[in-house]
């Protein structure tokens, strides 16, 4: 027949070339068993397993144009050698990397301490008294706000998040605003400060009435530093290394950390915590890079969980460091000064050993791994498959690194990271508005009306969160829990901004017997509750799509550019909670409109991440080539016998001869089709 003929000519054709990978995650036959050969699974059809070898080099090149592919398999060769984290050195490293995540708690929550906005009356009339000029205004005070915590890291909580609600006073509105000028007459004020703190930032330049807006810029400062950290430092790893970034990110935390401590006006405050901000991004990024690094397939979501619960720590300790320091300078010089315990670093802590791998840096490399083998007492003859002599055949290799910028040209992994950043601003932005939900001054909740009640609430919460991440991903992977946290972050949302608003219009136009009985049975503390519950799972749900999130690219990005990509997801992140000391401010206008749209964003996040790959045991991709065949696989398991509904390319046909199969369609049975027999 003539379409089975041009199927014969074209598949024996001697220049016909391999399809190329597709995007359910398959590989051509020939890159299936290259996979196979470095240690990864080829499932049936083709399905892609951990680590794909890199294409075959095109005619007219050198076979010695690639490295080795035991090299690059990292994962299946070189880690194993080292003894995975059974060896001594690998687990006092990984150690090394959860200390300083109680040194960065402490500095991520210093905000809700330095710039919280304290209770204040005007000085010599008494605290009951009134501010001048002002009759009848007995115990006037500031607004009792809480103020959000400074940008945490991907692996720590949100912080405290401001109090207010829609019937909350305003805040104070910057000096061009004069509507606020006849209630602060005072020229001096007195402070009742609830963090445990004598004095703070506020109480020491008097950052009340007009000057109330240079709060809300401090706090800008370090999120705005997190930000510009994240994204440089990130492109400066990935070419000059993590040690040197980790290192010199330490120097100038201690010298700018510690200034902050020594600020002589509000604006010299600003200036140096954008800087401490900056320098802190890097700490932050390269440890959580070099954690990643370190682990085994098996090890790295309990491992970088476990700095998130350090971190944590951090968090819980905060109330009574500051109670001990009592006043605000020497908090601030005590979060900094345990840095100085990381300088010991530049001589224990050495470079990545994956990064150096997969830069093609093979004499550091070797270097690096005599040190591994010395400090773990290993034996030199344990290398069983050869890796030290392959690496000696490679080490007049030119280094070869990549920045970020590359993965625009790429087809696959730009969705990926993207995917990711929309995932990590949603996450990180909507958890201000459920904390402002649910410790608004519409909550009519005693117990969340003090200032450790709303802190230690949303640490909790936090907390709770981590602790279902580690259950809920264990068993439906990273892709099915950041989908399933995500479902819940959008059904709090839509709920709280659609059914409660909805209750209340027909408690007050009851037009029918049912509204009537809706308007009567629903009194404005069960609605409150109903508020306080949704704001609960909310804030549950969206901090652990947030930290998943960042988890999710640290796995799915090439090793040569992994802190690239993270800085992308991470500055995401700290968009998401920029939003916060925007809304207030702005004297809280907009907060409806924002909250409605990152619950939008929720609904497109639940698509989107059904595109995204599972990364559950699989090899870190080393490379952009390893990066893109890192695509989305079947969220469910093929049962045994079903055809799955898209076609891997063992199955793909040629469709070439079809136009001509049906002139000659005389000569084929009545049930054949371009792919076959049709079933009859």
């Amino acid at each position: 027949m003539a379409l089975e003929r041009r199927r014969d000519a074209a598949g024996g054709g001697p220049g016909r070339q391999a399809p190329p990978a597709e995007e359910n995650g398959s590989l051509p036959p020939g890159d299936v068993a290259a996979s196979a050969a470095l240690g990864g699974r080829a499932g049936p059809a083709g399905d892609l397993q951990p680590l794909p070898a890199p294409h075959p080099a095109p005619p007219g090149c050198s076979a010695a144009a690639a490295p080795s592919l035991l090299l690059l398999d990292y994962d299946g060769s070189v880690l194993p050698f080292l003894g995975g984290l059974g060896g001594g050195y690998q687990r006092t490293l990984v150690l090394l990397t959860w200390i300083p995540a109680l040194f960065i708690g402490f500095s991520q929550f210093s905000d809700s301490f330095l710039l919280d906005q304290p209770n204040f009356w005007c000085r010599g009339a008494g605290k009951g008294a009134g501010p001048a000029g002002v009759p009848g205004a007995a115990n006037w005070t500031g607004p009792a706000a809480s103020p959000p915590a400074p940008a945490p890291a991907p692996w720590a909580p949100p912080g405290n998040a401001s109090r207010g609600g829609a019937d909350a006073p305003p805040l104070p509105s910057p000096p061009d605003r004069p509507d606020n000028a006849s209630h602060c007459d005072c020229h001096a004020w007195d402070y009742g400060i609830r963090t445990g703190l004598v004095q703070n930032v506020v109480s020491k330049w008097d950052l009340v009435c007009d000057n109330a807006w240079k709060v809300h810029i401090a706090k800008f400062s370090l999120l705005v530093g997190l930000i510009f950290g994240y994204l440089i430092t990130g492109c400066i790893a990935d070419w000059v290394g993590r040690r040197p970034v980790l290192l010199f990110s330490i120097i100038f935390i201690l010298i700018f950390g510690l200034t902050v401590a020594l600020s002589v006006n509000v604006t010299m405050f600003s200036t140096l915590r954008f800087f401490e901000g900056f320098c802190l991004a890097g700490i932050i990024l390269t440890l959580y890079a070099l954690r990643i690094e370190l682990c085994p397939p098996g090890k790295r979501f309990m491992i970088t969980m476990v700095a998130s619960f350090v971190a944590m720590a951090g968090q819980f300790l905060m109330p009574g460091l500051a109670a001990l320091c009592r006043d605000w300078q020497v908090l601030q010089a005590l979060i900094i000064c345990p840095f100085l315990l990381m300088l010991l670093y530049w001589s224990i802590f050495p470079e990545s050993l994956r990064w150096l791998m997969a830069t093609q840096q093979f004499e550091s490399a070797k270097k690096l791994i005599l040190h591994f083998t010395q400090k773990n007492c290993m034996n030199p003859e344990s290398d069983i498959k050869g890796v030290m002599p392959e690496l000696e055949k490679e080490l007049s290799r030119r280094p070869k690194k990549v920045c970020i910028v590359k993965v625009v040209g790429t087809r696959n992994l730009w969705k990926n990271i993207v995917v990711l950043c929309v995932n990590s601003l949603t996450g990180y932005g909507i958890h201000h508005c459920f904390a402002r939900s649910m410790m608004g001054h519409e909550v009519k909740v005693p117990l969340l009306e003090n200032f450790y009640a709303d802190y230690y609430t949303v640490a909790s919460i936090a907390l709770a969160s981590c602790l279902a991440m580690c259950v809920v991903v264990r068993f439906l992977g990273r892709r099915g829990g950041l989908l399933l946290f995500m479902i819940l972050t959008a059904l709090a949302s839509l709920l709280q901004l659609g059914l409660l608003n909805l209750i209340g219009k027909y408690s007050q136009h009851p037009d029918s017997e049912l509204q009537l009985k809706l308007a009567v049975g629903m009194s404005d503390s069960v609605k409150d509750k109903f508020s306080i519950a949704f704001s609960i799972v909310g804030m549950f749900a969206s901090h652990a799509v947030g930290s998943l999130s960042v988890f999710f690219c640290a796995e799915i990005t090439p090793t040569v550019i992994r802190c690239g990509g993270l800085g992308l997801v991470l500055a995401s992140a700290g968009f998401g909670m920029l939003t916060a000391p925007i809304i207030d401010l702005h004297n809280q206008k907009g907060y409806f409109l924002h909250h409605i749209i990152f619950a939008c964003c929720t609904l497109i996040c639940i698509i989107c991440i059904l595109l995204l790959p599972e990364s559950r045991n699989q090899n870190l991709p080393e490379n952009i080539s390893n990066g893109e065949h890192y695509t989305r696989q079947p969220l469910l398991s093929h049962r045994k016998g079903e055809q799955p509904l898209l076609l891997t390319n063992a199955e793909l046909k040629d469709y070439s001869g079809l136009h001509d199969a049906a002139t000659a369609g005389d000569g084929l049975p009545e049930n054949a089709t371009a792919n076959g027999m049709k079933s009859m």
